[in-house]
């Protein structure tokens, strides 16, 4: 069974204990793993690297490149990962997928990614606590300490899920639309969070892995067979 059709391959519908029982030992449980590899970069990262080489240059230079237009633009991308956005972003998703579906198992993905990846960067974000790069910043910083970047791990947990969840669009041109636009959302956020200097370049990746293995442990929560019957 192909891992992005596990949905439609398998149209069993679970009970919500099922559920239930399969988000926590496949999702929640090894999400604590990746909050300790993200908990145990970050304090590297604080510690003795005292950031990656390069990482203070780049913040600078983008500082130093800023113009009008793109200040604009960038405003407008880093409201995209924002908390309400992708809260709205993600309920307009379960809805439309609920509605098209009618698999409330499959409808909650998108929920689940971002949950997790709140939990984990809200979390991490709190032990590690990373100041903010030393640039004139151009977003009021949110209480949460730089590392690792939550715009970023939320777009890119919510983006990711909905790319996956495209490949369910029948029409050829309109899937590869919907894909490709999905997985542009997390990089123009990401640019956006480091040219407005709200974040150093490590804060940005680990941010985006956040999200991709969010992503992941989320669309792999239920267990799922190549059967055209329920789960016993």
């Amino acid at each position: 069974m192909s891992f992005l059709r596990r949905y439609s391959d398998d149209l069993s519908r679970p009970t919500v204990a099922q559920a239930g029982v399969d988000l926590s030992r496949r999702t929640l449980l090894p999400a604590t793993a990746l909050w300790a590899a993200i908990v145990a970069v970050g304090f590297l990262l604080v510690g003795p690297l005292g950031s990656l080489p390069g990482e203070v240059r780049i913040n600078r230079a983008l500082e130093a490149s800023r113009t009008p237009a793109w200040n604009t633009l960038t405003s407008v991308s880093s409201h995209v990962g924002g908390t309400q956005l992708v809260v709205v972003a993600a309920l307009i998703a379960v809805a439309l997928i609920w509605w098209r579906t009618r698999q409330w198992w499959f409808a909650v993905v998108p929920v689940i990614a971002i949950s997790v990846q709140s939990a984990v960067f809200v979390t991490a974000a709190a032990v590690v606590a990373r100041e903010r790069p030393e640039v004139t910043q151009l977003d009021d910083a949110p209480p949460t300490s730089s590392f690792p970047s939550g715009h970023v791990g939320a777009s890119t947990a919510l983006y990711i899920t909905l790319a996956m969840a495209s490949q369910r669009i029948g029409h050829p041109a309109l899937r590869a639309v919907a894909t490709g636009l999905c997985l542009l959302v997390p990089l123009l956020v990401a640019y956006a969070r480091l040219y407005r200097g709200m974040h150093h370049l490590s804060d940005v990746v680990v941010g985006l892995a956040n999200g991709m293995a969010c992503a992941w442990l989320a669309w792999r929560y239920l267990r799922r067979q190549a059967v055209d019957h329920p789960r016993t």
